[in-house]
């Protein structure tokens, strides 16, 4: 009986429901099943249930399944990626093996062929099915076992070879697989590490770094791997020399179907002792049209800055550490302001997300293109905004003044700890005290914290050492804490969300500055007044709602 036959006799899909997604599928390609979860029509447990009732199977949950080493190697592991299942138990010498398709019968011969042992199936969901090989046979490990030769060994590249075997299927496969895992992961950035005897491959998940689970066997594939991505950025795959940077649109289609997504990723190669080490750092094309709704920031501060951004003029700053979102919180700004109204030119190194209604120029070095000379040039196009990557020196901060006392409105980023920090910091590159304060108009300082997971968070109550040290905290408050889960990666924390600062430059402000008070007065005399929101009371607030944890915003803070 047809999955969606048999989901129809159980009442769980209605005739409508089911013609809908039967045009779906044939829209689409996917399998029925998958369109129906997709389409948020039945859920995979109940796909599950369904179709272990049809073929009277046991649903196993592999997310906690614990699996003896020895269990493992009763299948090679080219029958584990060729039929994509995984024994489970060895009980009274009958074989337990978990898939995730019972449709194909010629597996459970095969099987029996090969152990030489009664085998009996088992349905999984088939993303934990694909986790769990992940998990106890690497990434990639099915690619590398196809590359083995006759006898199981694996034939490394010598380096003559390195060219032409990164344009072969295998090695174009084993690329894409990692990059896939990484996106599926949530991956920020990809470190791939080249050591003596060993390749480590490393994926930055919400701000940490963590080892991806690959085949010891991939070291000796490195070099190849490397040219590979060479090749998919158009760097010179024979300089080995020098450092080199490049991009690559990789688009990745999802295991469970659907339409696919296009990343843009930066490519670092740099020469190392054992070869060429790799950062790969991840943008989803899709991250820019955020809204700043969804960014996280106080009401209050959510409300001021949306009226910053909608002055004809001055300077507008972001600051923080690198990795801390301000990109996306300008691309945000900007995008809540950008129409046929306004003309909107940026300079940027590197251009992260292509913006539509946005002019964007890339800094060239090589060309004499950078900042200052951009910032320039941008400014006879007749701008309405302009928007500069990185305030880095004295010429472009004068121009950046200049510009925003001209009739534009300025947006930029700096590298400092807090909001009022940035004002020293402008004055310590040579600016004139009375030319930022008469352009500047307010600065944000921000940072990302982890999210406490929303499967495994729980209520927790801080004991004295967590609380030392700390102020704001109230007598008996009651937060939440992650305990670790296979949604989480067993960290406690899923996602990130950003812990703001706002600093409005008011008349008292500006006379602040003219007279070169420091940076603590500044923000004590903007606390008093209502006109500054600093980082550690919205870190707090968000601690106490139970979205963050109190190691997480001190630690934050603490960069």
């Amino acid at each position: 009986m047809a999955i969606g036959t048999l989901l129809q006799h159980r009442g769980v899909l209605t005739s409508a429901q089911l013609e809908r997604a039967i045009a779906e599928q044939r829209a689409s390609g996917e399998r029925l099943d998958r369109v129906l979860i997709r389409m948020g029509l039945v859920s995979r447990e109940q796909i599950l249930a369904a179709v272990g009732d049809q073929f009277h199977l046991p649903v196993v949950d592999l997310a906690t399944s614990e699996v003896d080493p020895g269990v493992l190697r009763l299948l090679p592991a080219k029958m584990v990626f060729k039929q994509r299942c995984v024994p489970l138990r060895k009980e009274a010498g009958v074989l337990t093996v978990a898939t995730a398709d019972p449709y194909d019968l010629t597996v459970l011969d095969e099987l029996r062929l090969l152990t030489g042992c009664p085998v009996e199936l088992a349905l999984a969901d088939e993303e934990q099915l694909s986790e769990f090989i992940r998990t106890n046979y690497g990434v990639g490990g099915d690619t590398l076992d196809a590359m083995a030769g006759e006898g199981g060994t694996l034939v490394e590249a010598k380096p003559a070879d390195e060219a032409d075997q990164a344009q072969e299927a295998s090695v174009i496969k084993l690329v894409n697989d990692l990059l896939s895992e990484a996106i599926e992961q949530r991956a920020t950035d990809v470190h791939i590490e080249p050591y003596e005897r060993t390749l480590a491959v490393r994926y930055r998940i919400d701000g940490v770094l963590e080892r991806a689970n690959v085949p010891p066997a991939i070291h000796r594939f490195g070099a190849a791997i490397v040219s590979r991505l060479k090749i998919m950025a158009s760097l010179n795959i024979a300089e080995k020399r020098r450092p080199q940077d490049g991009r690559i649109t990789f688009k990745h289609r999802p295991p469970q179907g659907g339409q696919g997504k296009e990343f843009d990723l930066r490519v670092s190669v740099i020469p190392m002792l054992f070869g060429e080490g790799v950062v790969l750092r991840v943008l989803s094309k899709t991250a820019a049209l955020m809204p700043l709704e969804e960014l996280g920031m106080p009401e209050g501060v959510r409300e001021r800055w949306g009226k910053l951004i909608t002055r004809p003029h001055g300077i507008l700053l972001v600051t923080g550490p690198t990795g801390s979102g301000k990109s996306t919180t300008l691309y945000a700004s900007l995008n809540r302001i950008v129409s046929d109204a306004i003309k909107v030119i940026t300079v940027e190194d590197p251009v992260e997300y292509q913006v539509p209604g946005i002019n964007q120029i890339q800094v060239n070095h090589k060309v004499g293109v950078d900042f200052s000379s951009g910032l320039r040039a941008i400014l006879r196009h007749d701008p309405d905004v302009v928007m500069i990557g990185e305030i880095r020196d004295k010429e472009t901060a004068e121009i950046a003044v200049q510009a925003s006392l001209t009739g534009h409105l300025v947006f930029s980023t700096l590298h400092t700890n807090d909001a009022p920090g940035s004002i020293t910091r402008l004055l310590d590159m040579g600016v004139e005290p009375f030319l930022v304060s008469s352009s500047l108009e307010g600065v944000l300082a921000q940072r990302l914290v982890r999210r406490v997971c929303d499967a495994c968070g729980a209520a927790h109550v801080p004991d004295e050492h967590e609380r030392k040290g700390v102020s704001g905290l109230p007598e008996g408050a009651v937060l939440r804490k992650g305990a670790g889960c296979r949604a989480c990666r067993q960290t406690g924390y899923r996602g990130r969300l950003g812990v703001y600062e706002l600093l409005t430059v008011t008349e008292r402000t500006r006379q602040q500055i003219t007279e070169r008070r420091p940076s603590p007065e500044i923000a004590a005399a903007g606390k008093a007044a209502g006109d500054f929101w600093a980082l550690y009371d919205d870190g707090m607030t968000k601690v106490l709602a139970g979205k963050t944890t109190l190691e997480e915003v001190l630690s934050a803070l603490s960069e």
